[in-house]
């Protein structure tokens, strides 16, 4: 095909059919290829997705699991220290004495020492 405009010509060639049919289908092909793993990346990419967020929350429930455990001992140790503190004190041991048969000592005597009756050399 030749267009004639004037001073310049311009010569147009048109390629057969067969070859402008074999590039649309090689362009078509491309496309369906481009789709297909356009929809299999996001597909993959939710389902990774939710398993994160499932992973996530169940770690985030056994850590607020473990925070209770933790207050709760730590409330537990409070209570077995201050049972240690009245189980020490001299009224429990004052019982003690008592039922193991021990006698309160009725006049204390003590032994005088002189200054004078030094161990001899």
């Amino acid at each position: 095909m030749k267009i004639s405009n004037g001073v310049n010509q311009i010569l147009i060639l048109n390629p057969p059919f067969i070859l402008r049919h074999s590039l649309s289908l090689k362009w078509k092909l491309s496309l369906k290829i481009f789709w297909i793993l356009l929809f299999v990346s996001v597909i993959s990419l939710l389902v990774l997705y939710i398993f994160q967020v499932s992973s996530l929350t169940g770690e985030n429930y056994l850590l607020k699991n473990q925070e209770r455990k933790l207050t709760e001992i730590k409330k537990e140790k409070e209570i077995l220290e201050i049972n240690f503190s009245k189980a020490n004190s001299l009224a429990n041991i004052e019982n003690y004495f008592q039922n193991q048969n021990f006698e309160k000592a009725n006049q204390v005597k003590y032994i005088q020492i002189l200054e004078s009756s030094v161990v001899a050399k």
